[in-house]
């Protein structure tokens, strides 16, 4: 029968070339061939210059298909007297024809394809721009099974052979790097979670019901209000509600409010376009931006300039705002977070915090207890603390701590809550040596001793915005009214100026001389 040789080539190529996927391409390759040419079996192998062999890609039988990428059997050495034994079978058309098979096949090759004992085989070397790229192999059951015009057949599909070759190859290898990435990111997201605290520590006792609160939660797409002294661990939480949340795929933003400048706030929640103010060089995304489809967590929300919760309300209510300089109406789908350690109901009576505001972020209230009243967290949070630092640290033994050491530390009050036990640890762990974690005094000028409680009642305490006002009138005493500037009460303080400016108008300290606040 006389083939058509030009709509073979155009048939072979349409099916090995018409997917990435090795099956489907040289199944469907198959399928046509044997129409054609005697065939119970078609392989791809590809070559390796540097290792001077061939690799087997993937085989299809009338079995089935098999792959054997990433398989470790012995792959094709491509010595010279293979090369050689090759070159003495080629036909005019370069398609290598074994009819007396085992003899006429090195034993590295029947190591990969042992079916061939009993087969005629037609090879073919597959070469793109000159370079050897790999090779194909068809076999039948039978000896002098393929004659010149089947070799011919062969030869003339080469060039999309090699090609279909040289793309399932590196496809593979995409999707090897691709699977190696997942996993990787699989562990190091898992890392993440451990090291930024979204696995919470004390779920199943002293935050049992705030955990239940978080799975409530976290379904909705309502603000949630996070309250509870420093330190408790508020960030975790809000880590947490992102992550058992539909949203847990998107971004989880975080902005310390009371860290930002009030000049600065309006385009650090909401971005700015290029030129918009006096270094605005580029266009900028804000935190509200970033978060599109994820969470947006607010800490510290008492700290807002009134201005600033304005602007924060109407993003609220209708999901949409302009970037600072701008006009375009940005629609987003973000979800807030918010946090604070303050009495946000005292403040709205006092004026100092939109009543209107405050019910829009009150919908789901969470209260972290403080440390002190959940003392079985104490010995996982320290052992989690410990197991981290020494990590970071690059510790070979991990110390442990004796059961005096637990007694003292679950007799202690913790009024700077989890964030002063993890800073103990690490005090602990750089003076401790050996496998006993050596503690020290749990007690400050500050604090006072170990035994001292915060359970003081409160009239004889300031308040806490009192003891920060304080603070920074002693800061100024310190620097005579000076603000700005080195030596100046904002480095002292290690604040940017304009921070302190803000706090102490917020608090009302005044200065004795203003002509000292120097720019």
């Amino acid at each position: 029968m006389k083939v058509d040789r030009a709509g073979f080539f155009r048939e072979v190529t349409l099916r090995i070339c018409g997917s990435l996927d090795v099956e489907e391409a040289l199944t469907d390759t198959f399928t046509y061939v044997e129409g054609y040419i005697p065939i119970d079996s078609i392989g791809l192998m590809y070559a390796d210059d540097k290792e001077r062999c061939m690799f087997p890609v993937a085989m299809v039988a009338r079995e089935g298909f098999t792959s054997f990428w990433g398989d470790s059997r012995e792959p094709i050495a491509l010595d010279n007297a293979f090369r050689e034994a090759l070159r003495e079978k080629q036909t005019q058309h370069k398609a290598v024809t074994i009819h007396n098979c085992p003899e006429d096949l090195p034993p590295s090759a029947l190591g990969c394809f042992p079916h061939l004992k009993s087969c005629s085989t037609i090879g073919l070397s597959l070469r793109i721009r000159g370079h050897v790229v790999g090779g194909l192999v068809l076999s039948a059951e039978g000896m002098d099974r393929y004659t010149a015009e089947h070799a011919a057949l062969v030869e003339s599909i080469k060039e999309p052979v090699a090609l279909a070759m040289s793309n399932a190859r590196r496809y593979m290898e995409l999707r090897d790097v691709r699977d190696q990435l997942a996993d990787d990111n699989r562990a190091l997201s898992a890392d993440i979670k451990r090291m930024s605290g979204a696995e919470v520590i004390g779920a199943d006792f002293g935050l049992r019901e705030v955990m239940a609160m978080v799975r409530r939660v976290a379904g909705s797409n309502s603000p949630a209000l996070l309250l509870g002294e420093t330190g408790t661990g508020k960030e975790v939480i809000a880590n947490a509600i992102h992550m058992a949340s539909p949203r847990h795929k998107g971004p989880m933003i975080r902005m310390q409010c009371g860290a930002i400048p009030e000049a600065l706030l309006d385009s650090e929640l909401f971005g700015h376009e290029r030129g918009a103010f006096t270094g605005a060089s580029e266009r900028k995304r804000g935190r509200f931006e970033r978060a599109d489809g994820g969470t947006l967590f607010l800490d510290e929300i008492g700290e807002l300039s009134p201005d600033a919760q304005v602007k924060l309300l109407r993003v609220l209510q209708e999901n949409q705002f302009e970037r600072v300089g701008g006009t375009q109406t940005i629609h987003v789908d973000t979800r807030v977070i918010a946090a604070t350690h303050r009495d946000l109901e005292k403040m709205v009576r006092d004026g100092r915090f939109r009543e209107d505001l405050w019910y829009r972020l009150n919908v789901l209230p969470i209260r972290i207890p403080p440390l002190r009243l959940r003392r079985d967290d104490i010995p996982p949070l320290l052992q989690h603390f410990v197991e981290r630092k020494a990590h970071e640290m690059n510790l070979e033994t991990i110390p442990r701590a004796d059961e005096e050491t637990l007694r003292r530390l679950k007799n202690y009050d913790w009024p700077g809550n989890v964030r002063e036990l993890q800073n103990i640890v690490e005090r602990a762990l750089i003076l401790s040596r050996g496998e006993r974690l050596s503690i020290p005094m749990l007690s400050s000028p500050h604090l006072g001793s170990e035994q001292q409680t915060v359970t003081t009642p409160s009239a004889t305490l300031p308040t806490m915005d009192e003891a920060i006002a304080n603070h920074i009138r002693l800061a100024l005493e310190h620097t005579k009214g000076q603000i700005a500037g080195p030596g100046g009460a904002a480095e002292n303080l290690q604040m940017n100026p304009s921070t302190l400016r803000f706090r102490m108008q917020k608090l009302g300290v005044q200065l004795s001389d203003p002509r000292r606040d120097l720019a």
